[in-house]
């Protein structure tokens, strides 16, 4: 009797201690802030970087020697992203014409002039910024690493840097995406659909089939990816793509 109540007591305590580690790792999980509410960061991504909210389906920043790399190319296609997009909003409320035919427009220089110019310059900006950012792990011009003139560099600024970098490289696609269906500009896009927002919208465009069926899986991912972890093997991590 007293081995049965001895061993009925460890059990107990054994099972406490497993609830309250399980507890505590969903309370260190909702106090980071992640890509959607609750989910649980992948052990790669500890959070030291800015703008790191456990987002990683396809596990690229496995390897850490690496990883610095894949954050530099996001950050500078970011950059070039919200200058593209600044661009774009500014050609069209000026009434500069559709942005994308720029390219085959005739301007000062002829193509091969322009390209006989800019493969040589951007080659030699392009190999100064490397270098110095694997000298110094910050990215930037003119010998400046980090570029910051203004002394603006800090933790928040780099956070704000990267979340609008990422806003920038999908509304560049949203761009895109509204020329190669609609024929228009994102601001004539915006007119028409204040003007009926009802009928005027990605819902009922040409791809509003597609739209509705990308919505929806984005709108699911989530669940099924809580139910995974939920039914599986508490020690194992869940990978959506299995590399």
């Amino acid at each position: 009797m007293m081995a049965s109540t001895t061993t009925a007591r460890h059990l107990f305590a054994a099972k406490n201690t497993t609830t309250r580690a399980r507890s505590s790792s969903h309370v260190c999980a909702a106090a980071r802030p992640t890509w959607y509410p609750g989910a649980a960061a992948p052990k790669h991504l500890d959070g030291s970087m800015p703008g790191d909210y456990g987002f990683d389906p396809l596990r690229l920043g496995t390897n850490t020697e690496v990883l610095p790399y894949y954050r530099e190319a996001e950050l500078t296609n970011g950059r070039w992203a919200m200058a593209a997009v600044a661009g774009i909003l500014f050609t069209d409320l000026v009434g500069a014409g559709d942005w994308w035919t720029a390219g085959a427009k005739e301007y000062a220089l002829d193509t091969k002039t322009l390209l006989a110019v800019e493969i040589p310059v951007m080659a030699v900006l392009e190999a100064l910024r490397v270098k110095g950012w694997e000298r110094t792990g910050e990215s930037g011009a003119f010998g400046m690493h980090p570029f910051d003139p203004m002394g603006m560099a800090s933790d928040e600024k780099r956070l704000k840097e990267i979340k609008n970098a990422r806003l920038a490289m999908v509304a560049f696609i949203g761009f895109c995406s509204q020329a190669a269906v609609q024929g228009m500009g994102p601001i004539e896009c915006l007119k028409k659909h204040l003007e009926d927002p009802g009928h005027n919208n990605i819902f009922t465009s040409s791809v509003g089939a597609e739209a509705t069926v990308a919505v929806m899986a984005l709108s699911i991912a989530p669940v099924i990816i809580e139910a995974k972890k939920a039914l599986g093997d508490d020690d194992e991590e869940f990978r959506p793509i299995p590399w």
